[in-house]
Formats: structure tokens, sequence, C-alpha cells
């Protein structure tokens, strides 16, 4: 199997060298190139096409979210993983509406980080432990109606989930309480592999990049109300 191709970017040198080492020494990762700031991101990315990038937040020239917003609209095969040093950011939040799939700390066990950019490799979406769904949950009531539409088509009129089956819908209110497929399956008396299979349609039927951005459209479309579950 090709190897996951990585970009790390961090005006930090020590933290940027840090993970690349990490990431490096893994034997399906390869780590190449790395960026002082968003302007080198976006142009690493863009001369490499990389499975992932991760993004510091805070950077000079371009911070991390403009970068992001730009990946995520040109290159919509990489996966970005943003990096903050706070789990309560409002610059996470937004990053979600420019199309990040993934968020991590960055004092993040090594091993931690290696299964992030595994399972957003992969498809999956990736939230830090401490960015829960209570902290989705909050960042959609808080803005009500008020948020800037997504690069990548996160808002959407809550008539679009009349394209949902029931059982669709049953799935994307589970995904929004964070359950796994495997909890998913287990609520729904159905086999993982049907479980994907929902999951699958309801990103396709809403636009939606991953499972991240279907999180934050349940509570905007109503599916889901903060707290529920």
């Amino acid at each position: 199997m090709k190897p996951i191709r990585v970009v790390v970017a961090d005006d930090q040198e020590l933290v940027r060298a840090g993970f690349g080492m990490i990431l490096d020494a893994q034997p399906d990762i390869e780590v190449v190139a790395e960026a002082r700031d968003g302007a080198e991101a976006v142009e690493a990315v863009r001369e490499h096409g990389p499975d992932v990038l991760l993004l510091d937040v805070r950077m000079p020239v371009m911070d991390g979210l403009e970068a992001a917003r730009r990946v995520c609209a040109e290159f919509p095969d990489t996966k970005v993983i943003m990096l903050t040093t706070f789990d309560i950011d409002d610059y996470v939040f937004d990053a979600l509406y420019a199309g990040a799939s993934g968020f991590l700390l960055k004092d993040v066990r090594r091993d931690d980080l290696a299964h992030g950019v595994r399972m957003v490799a992969s498809g999956e979406a990736l939230l830090a432990p401490s960015v829960t769904r209570r902290l989705i949950g909050e960042f959609a009531a808080r803005r009500p109606g008020g948020a800037k539409p997504p690069a990548q088509g996160v808002r959407a009129p809550s008539r679009l989930l009349e394209q949902l089956t029931v059982r669709e819908r049953e799935t994307l209110r589970l995904l929004a309480r964070g359950l796994s497929n495997a909890e998913i399956a287990a609520e729904l008396v159905v086999s993982e592999h049907t479980v994907k299979t929902h999951v699958s349609n309801v990103l396709g039927k809403l636009g939606l990049r991953d499972r991240v951005h279907a999180v934050v459209f349940a509570y905007e479309a109503g599916a889901v109300v903060a707290g529920e579950g």
C-alpha cells in the first residue's frame, strides 16, 4: 500500500520538526514537506498533493483558518487536521466551516497523532478527546443562522433532511451524539457494514465532507439540539 503523504505546517520549528519525526517514523506515513506559515502550507499542498495537511491554527503571513479554507476549496482530496493549543478556540470552530476534517491539541501523544492521521486519511473525522460533541453543540447553538456558509457545503436548509430515509435520519442523529459505527450498529440492530452504507448515503445526499460536518449539519438543520443525547 502507498504511504499516507503528509505536510506539516507550524510556525514553531521544534513543533514542526517533532511532529515530522514522529510521523516519518511510521511505516505507513511519509512527511513530504514542512511549512512555516499558511501561505507556505497552501503552496506545499499545491506542489505535493498530500493526503493530509497538519495545520497550526495561529501562524504568520496567512493564518491556519484561511489556509484551511483555500486548501479545502482547491484540493478536496487533501484532508486537513487543525493543530491548536486550546480545546475551545473560535478559530477551531470556524475551521469546521472552512472544511477541516480533524482537530488535535499540540500536546497530543505520539500514538494518537499517528492514529489521527490514519483516521482522517481513511475518510473518518477526528476530534481531540476534549473537543467533544458538547463543544460542537455549543458552537451550533451560539451561531443561530448567523454563521457564514462553508466552503464545502456544511450549512444547508433543513429541507435537505427530506432527502434522507428514516433510517438515514436515525443514523445522522446518532452521529451527532458522537457514536461510533459499532455503537450505531448496536443502537439500530444492524451490521457495521450497513451503518457504513447509511453514513456514506448521508454524506453524499447532504454534500458533506465527513462525519464532523454531519454533526454540525445535524445541529443547524434541527435534527438534534445542543445537549441532546
